[in-house]
């Protein structure tokens, strides 16, 4: 088996598992769930900035890179918005 039909394999397998799980979390823990997407999104970001930063002249690295940098920071931004706003709700009318 080619390590490209492993890796679609890897990524078949974590999306419908990471779909099930999801699937199965109560409303009241999907803030922390989301902080904990938030973190490994940063870390996604580092490991696609050192993909991009070694694949050279490789252009399907290259891409795969910016993919995985574009997802990561959607993620990443999206998160922060979406917990500032959620804090937003717990404030009192005076606090700013």
């Amino acid at each position: 088996m080619s390590s490209l039909s492993q890796a679609l394999w890897v990524l078949l397998l974590g999306s419908l598992l990471g779909l099930e799980l999801i699937g199965k979390v109560p409303p009241t823990l999907h803030t922390p769930l989301m902080s904990g997407a938030n973190a490994i999104s940063g870390i996604t970001v580092l490991a696609s900035l050192t993909l991009i930063q070694k694949a050279g002249d490789n252009q399907a690295l290259l891409l795969i890179g910016a993919l995985s940098l574009g997802f990561a920071l959607f993620n990443v931004v999206g998160g922060f918005l979406i917990t500032d706003r959620m804090l937003a709700m717990f404030r009192r009318k005076g606090d700013n």
